[in-house]
């Protein structure tokens, strides 16, 4: 019965066999023959290269084999994305059912299911309550003491790992919800609540739930200014009240109704409106014949609501009265015709959105003067038109749909120095002598008749105007119905 310490110095003859046999002796012996006291310290330089790996991963021969394994391993496969929407659906005396929604991104593996894990509030301890991953989008946890307060967390797992977790912002008490939490929202403030400044808003909110839910307002996030805002809360409904409404109370509220983990949640989008203000930069762009053309831009503020166009007034110096000549004009510039020979006009603007009207309007600097003779007329037009200029269209055609039989009249307006000639075309096709079309131009403006047409004559009209300095056309489409 030789001692365990003896077989190093045996395999003395039979050095190559020894490290294949056992794994502790291989290092100890070559250092025996030459420096027993340091066996350990130099193991490496004496063993050849083959029993290099032999006291560290045992067989020298297989070292070879695991080599190439970690080549596929390189690109590693990301894990799952977090579970969506992890939602309290349930309490009782003593479980807690939660619903949840799969990740966006599972991977190159597939999803082999989900972890629940608790932790007791005030500790750090997370605890799985599920051995194996399971696919369903729906865990009750059962066994839990009444009156426990737990935070809840739910990950997803797959051969990639195990995913960030999605946890429940706030602790579930253990205890039974007769009625889960509910926010009925009146369908009236499903949209944006619309005021005016100075009103008063007085909102009320019903909502469900037992026992009784925990109401939180928030805007942005933040607790509300209690200083504008009063909020009243019942067993059964919530009322949010404003005094005088300022367009500072614009916003979105965010209602979060909660009974221990569960809870619902809504938005009041609330948008304070008043007048906008005058537009800007009325310009007297241009006067001839009885025609004015007017420019103007938006208002700088636009009342918190969207303009929906804008009314343009004249006054004669006569009577010093204004008459609406245009309402809910969309764009910023018009042209006012039909003004009468001889009289000097000014004009206003105002701005109009859901409100109404803006206080002030805008008002021109310059006035019209309508010359009644031609005489007077002609010499102050001369000077006026030293200035050459290409046709512009003032007025351009608008679509017309018309019924078979029934004569109907095309209209546009056009300035230009000097004065341009006037081309009408149908389809592209210049309109020459025909019975059936009748060209008028007066002042500037332009029309064409089209005599009973059928609906052969509907089509694309076009209005070309063409001076030494260049040329300008407008079109429309016209639609010739048959009779009903």
């Amino acid at each position: 019965p030789a001692p365990e310490k003896e077989p190093a110095p045996t395999p003395k003859e039979e050095p190559a066999p020894a490290p294949a046999a056992e794994e502790a002796p291989a290092p100890e012996h070559p250092p025996a023959t030459e420096q027993p006291p340091a066996p350990a310290d130099e193991p490496a330089p004496v063993p050849t290269a083959e029993a290099t790996p032999a006291p560290e991963e045992g067989p020298p021969a297989e070292p070879q084999a695991p080599a190439p394994e970690p080549k596929p391993e390189k690109p590693k496969a990301e894990p799952p994305s977090a579970p969506l929407s992890l939602t309290v659906e349930e309490v009782s005396e003593n479980s807690v059912t939660l619903t949840w929604k799969a990740p966006e991104q599972t991977g190159r593996s597939a999803l082999d299911g989900y972890v629940v894990e608790i932790c007791k509030d005030g500790s750090t301890d997370w605890t799985a309550v599920n051995e194996e991953p399971f696919l369903s989008t729906r865990y009750t946890i059962q066994d839990l003491g009444s009156g426990d307060k737990i935070h809840v967390r739910v990950k997803a797992v797959s051969a990639s790992g195990a995913s960030v977790p999605a946890t429940l912002e706030q602790p579930v008490l253990v205890r039974e919800i007769l009625q889960l939490p509910r926010i009925r929202m009146p369908r009236h403030l499903r949209q944006t609540y619309v005021r005016r400044v100075g009103d008063a808003l007085n909102i009320m909110i019903p909502f469900q739930g037992k026992p009784q839910p925990e109401v939180i307002w928030t805007k942005g996030g933040q607790p509300l200014d209690t200083s504008r805002i009063n909020i009243r809360n019942t067993q059964k409904d919530t009322i949010f009240y404003i005094r005088e409404a300022q367009r500072s109370d614009s916003g979105k509220y965010e209602l979060a109704v909660r009974i221990n983990g569960a809870e619902d949640k809504a938005t009041l989008d609330i948008r304070v409106i008043e007048p906008p203000g005058p537009p800007q930069n009325l310009k007297l762009v241009d006067v001839w014949g009885f025609n004015v053309a007017l420019e103007w831009t938006p208002p700088v503020d636009n009342g918190n609501s969207e303009i929906k166009g804008y009314v343009v007034q004249k006054s004669d110096k006569k009577s010093g009265k204004w008459f609406t000549a245009l309402e809910r004009c969309t764009r910023t510039s018009c042209t006012i015709s039909d003004l009468i020979i001889g009289n000097t006009y000014s004009f206003r603007v105002f701005a109009e959105n859901a409100c109404g009207l803006s206080e002030k309007a805008a008002v021109t600097s310059g006035v019209a003067n309508i010359k009644k003779t031609k005489t007077a007329y002609q010499p102050e037009k001369i000077p006026q038109r030293d200035m050459m200029e290409p046709p512009k269209f003032t007025q351009p055609l608008t679509d017309r749909t018309t019924t078979r039989g029934y004569s109907t009249h095309l209209f546009c307006s056009v300035r230009g120095f000097p004065q341009p000639k006037i081309i009408w075309m149908k389809n592209q096709m210049e309109i020459r002598e025909d019975p059936k079309y009748i060209a008028m131009i007066e002042q500037g403006v332009c029309s064409l008749e089209i005599r009973k047409p059928s609906p052969f004559d509907g089509g694309i009209y076009t209005c070309k105007a063409v001076n030494p300095l260049g040329e300008a056309s407008v079109d429309c489409k016209l639609d010739v119905k048959g009779k009903i």
